[in-house]
C-alpha cells in the first residue's frame, strides 16, 4: 500500500523538510555556541615574525650570542603548563643536562631548576627565539634543569596576568609528575629574567612570604636590566613610560602622576620582606633602562635584609646582550651558591 504525501504535494513536503533541517542546524549551532562560551577555543601564544625576536639588537654578536651549546643537551619543547579562562594555552620548553633522568642519568638524582623568563616590553618575545633558546641551553650546560616559559602578552593581557602565568609555571614544575620526569628538586627552584622578564623575575621573588620551597616561591632570583620600579620612572624615556603604562593598563599620564595603583603593585620593592630569596642584578651603565632602576632595587633589597649581588658593566647593551662569558660565569656562580 502506498503512503500519501502531506497536503500540498511533493514540492511542499520538500520545502517543509528543508525548513525543519535548517531549524535543526540552527539549534545545533546555538548549542555549540553556548558550549563554546564555557569552553573557548584553545590558542597558543605565538607572537610571530619580528614580534618573536629577542630584545638584543639584530646582527650584533654580543652577550648570550657568544655562547655555543655543548653536545648532549636535551630539549623538551612546547610542554603545556596550563590553560587560562580565555583559552590561552601556556607552554614552556625544558632544557636538560645530559646527566638528567631519561638521558642516561642516575634514577632518583635531582637537579636545581631555573625558570627562564624572556623579555620584549611585555608585548613581544618568545621562549624559543634563538637568543632565549640559547639562554635555556646555557643554563642546562651549567647543570640546571631550565624551563623557558611563554606568558600572556600586552595588549591581550595586562598585569598581573604575566606574573600569574610565570607563577603557575613554578607550581607546575613542583608537581610530582614533573619533578620525577625531569629530576627536579622542588626545594631548589630559581628564576632568571631579562628586561621585561627581569621585572617578572623580581616580582616572582618578592611575591608571598615565608618558605621558598613551596607553591610559586623561588629560592633565588637573577635578573638583567629589569624595569623593576614602575612607580619611579621620573626622568625615564617616553618609550619606557609608554610600555610600562600599557603593561599595567593605565594611561602614561596617570602612571607618571602617581594615579596608577597597579604601577606600585608591579614594582618589586613594594613587596619585599626578609624571607625573600637572594637576588642577582646585572645592568649596563648606559643602556635603555636607567641604571637608577637597579640601584634603587638593590638598596631596597638591602634595607629589607635580602642578600643582593649587583653587577654594573660598562656600555649600552641591554638584558641578555650583557650576558657574555664573564657575566654568565657570575650569574651561574650566584645560582649555584643558592640553588646548589
Amino acid at each position: 500500500m502506498s503512503r500519501s504525501l502531506p497536503s500540498g504535494g511533493r514540492g511542499a513536503w520538500r520545502r517543509r523538510r528543508g525548513l525543519l533541517t535548517a531549524a535543526a542546524v540552527a539549534a545545533a549551532l546555538a548549542i555549540t555556541g553556548a558550549l563554546s562560551a564555557f569552553h573557548p577555543a584553545l590558542r597558543e601564544i605565538d607572537p610571530g615574525g619580528e614580534k618573536a625576536a629577542s630584545e638584543v639588537v639584530p646582527g650584533e654578536i654580543i652577550g648570550i650570542r657568544t655562547f655555543t651549546p655543548p653536545a648532549g643537551l636535551v630539549v623538551d619543547a612546547d610542554l603545556e603548563y596550563g590553560t587560562r579562562e580565555d583559552g590561552t594555552l601556556l607552554t614552556l620548553d625544558v632544557c636538560r643536562p645530559a646527566s638528567s633522568p631519561a638521558v642516561g642519568g642516575h634514577v632518583g638524582e635531582t637537579f636545581p631548576t631555573v625558570v627562564s623568563v624572556h623579555g620584549g616590553s611585555w608585548a613581544r618575545g618568545d621562549k624559543a627565539n634563538a637568543d632565549w633558546r640559547n639562554v635555556c641551553l646555557w643554563l642546562a650546560s651549567e647543570g640546571f634543569v631550565a624551563a623557558s616559559v611563554n606568558y600572556r602578552l600586552v595588549p591581550n593581557a595586562t598585569f598581573p596576568a604575566q606574573l600569574d602565568d610565570v607563577s603557575l609555571a613554578v607550581e607546575w614544575l613542583r608537581e610530582p609528575d614533573q619533578t620525577e620526569r625531569f629530576g627536579i628538586d622542588p626545594a631548589r627552584i630559581g628564576v632568571f629574567g631579562g628586561s621585561a622578564g627581569g621585572n617578572l623575575a623580581a616580582l616572582l621573588g618578592a611575591a608571598g612570604d615565608g618558605a621558598t620551597d613551596v607553591g610559586a616561591r623561588v629560592a633565588a632570583v637573577a635578573q638583567l636590566s629589569g624595569p623593576v620600579a614602575l612607580d619611579a620612572l621620573e626622568g625615564s624615556s617616553t618609550w619606557l613610560q609608554a610600555i610600562s603604562a600599557a603593561y599595567v593598563g593605565c594611561e602614561a599620564s596617570a602612571l607618571m602622576s602617581g594615579g596608577c595603583e597597579l604601577a606600585t603593585d608591579a614594582s618589586a620593592a613594594t613587596h619585599l620582606d626578609a624571607s625573600d630569596p637572594p637576588v642577582f642584578i646585572g645592568h649596563a651603565e648606559d643602556e635603555v633602562i636607567p641604571l637608577a632602576q637597579s640601584l634603587g632595587y638593590a638598596a631596597a633589597l638591602r634595607a629589607a635584609g635580602v642578600p643582593v649581588d649587583l653587577a654594573v658593566v660598562p656600555g649600552g647593551a641591554h638584558s641578555i646582550g650583557i650576558l657574555d662569558e664573564a657575566m654568565r660565569a657570575r650569574v651561574a656562580g650566584f645560582l649555584h651558591t643558592y640553588l646548589g
